[in-house]
C-alpha cells in the first residue's frame, strides 16, 4: 500500500505512569482524545509498576479507541506494546479490577515491553524536537533510558519536553527542559465527575467509567495533576497555563477553559485513526552502538520474549 508525502506529524507522546490513581486514567484517556483531534500522537505508553492489570487497562482503552477505524485502513494500525516495569507484582487498584470492555490481548509480561527499551525504540521513529515526555509516577523507567549507551544524545535530540507531575522523583542529568505540576494545580482544577454520566454517555461501557466509578464513592469531582501534565505537554502555545522557575503555573482566569478541555477531550469519541510513519529521512541517521554488555534481544526488541 502505497503512503502519499505527509507533513511533520504531531508531537510524539511518551506516557510514564504508575497508573494508581484515577487522574492518570483521565490523563490516558485525554491523550487518546488528542491524537483523535490530531493534535498529539501516541508514541509509548508505560506503566511503571509491575501490575498486569495495569497494562491490560492500557490495552483495552487502546482497543476501545481503536474500534471507530474497520476496513483497510484497520490492517495497517500496529498497536505499540504496554510499556510494564518488571519485579514483584504489585497490588492492583481497585479502578482497575475491572472486568473491561473490549477484553484486553495482553496475557503475560511475555506480551508487553521493558519500559526503557520501548521509550528508546519510539524516540527513535519521532522528528527531531517532536516528541514530549509525561511522567507520572516513579522515575526509575527514565533513569533507565538516560543510562543507556547513546541514547542521551538522542533525548537531547528528539525530546522538546519532560512534564512530570509532583509525585515524581527528578532525574539527575536529564537534558531537556522540565516542568513539574504541582499537586495543588490538580486541586485547583478538579476533573467534574458529572461528566461521567454526561459525556461518556456514548458507550454504554466506558472503561474510563468503569475505572472512574470504582476508584471512589461517586459523586465525586477528582483532581487533575497528570492530566494538566498531558494538556501542557501536547498544547504548550494554548495559554491554559504559565510556567515559573520551571513549575506550571494556573492563572485562575483560564480554570473554565481547562476544565472544558479536560472533559471535551477525556471524553472524546473513538475516531477513525490514519497510519503514523517514522520520518524516513531522520530514522536512520546516527542510530545509537549497542551495548555489548547486555543481550541482543533487550537492545534491538522491546517486547519480551
Amino acid at each position: 500500500m502505497q503512503f502519499p508525502a505527509v507533513a511533520k506529524p504531531p508531537v510524539g507522546i511518551l506516557f510514564d505512569t504508575a497508573l494508581d490513581r484515577i487522574d492518570e486514567v483521565l490523563a490516558l484517556a485525554l491523550l487518546h482524545g488528542l491524537e483523535g483531534k490530531g493534535d498529539a500522537h501516541i508514541a509509548a505508553v508505560c506503566v511503571s509498576r509491575p501490575d498486569l492489570a495495569a497494562a491490560r487497562f492500557c490495552d483495552t482503552l487502546s482497543l476501545f479507541y481503536a474500534s471507530a477505524t474497520t476496513g483497510a485502513a484497520a490492517m495497517f494500525m500496529h498497536r505499540s506494546p504496554i510499556g510494564l516495569a518488571d519485579g514483584k507484582a504489585a497490588a492492583t487498584p481497585a479502578m482497575l479490577s475491572g472486568p473491561f470492555a473490549p477484553a484486553s490481548l495482553v496475557k503475560s509480561i511475555d506480551d508487553t515491553a521493558d519500559p526503557a527499551t520501548l521509550m528508546r525504540n519510539e524516540l527513535m521513529a519521532q522528528y527531531d524536537q517532536n516528541a514530549a515526555i509525561v511522567l507520572s509516577g516513579p522515575s526509575a523507567d527514565l533513569a533507565r533510558l538516560l543510562g543507556m549507551y547513546g541514547v542521551k544524545d538522542w533525548i537531547t535530540r528528539k525530546v522538546r519536553l519532560l512534564c512530570m507531575t509532583g509525585q515524581a522523583t527528578p532525574i539527575a542529568d536529564w537534558p531537556t527542559p522540565v516542568v513539574t505540576v504541582g499537586p495543588e494545580i490538580g486541586e485547583a482544577l478538579p476533573f467534574p465527575g458529572g461528566s461521567m454520566a454526561q459525556d461518556f454517555a456514548y458507550a454504554p461501557a466506558h472503561p474510563v467509567v468503569a475505572a472512574y466509578r470504582a476508584y471512589k464513592t461517586m459523586p465525586y469531582d477528582a483532581p487533575s495533576c497528570a492530566m494538566a501534565a498531558m494538556l501542557y505537554a501536547a498544547r504548550p502555545n494554548e495559554n491554559y497555563f504559565g510556567v515559573s522557575g520551571g513549575k506550571l503555573v494556573f492563572d485562575p482566569r483560564q480554570k473554565e477553559r481547562v476544565v472544558t478541555a479536560y472533559v471535551e477531550l477525556a471524553s472524546a469519541k473513538p475516531v477513525p485513526r490514519k497510519p503514523h510513519r517514522p520520518p524516513a529521512n531522520e530514522k536512520k541517521k546516527d542510530e545509537p552502538k549497542r551495548d555489548e554488555s547486555k543481550p541482543a534481544a533487550s537492545q534491538d526488541h522491546a517486547v519480551r520474549f
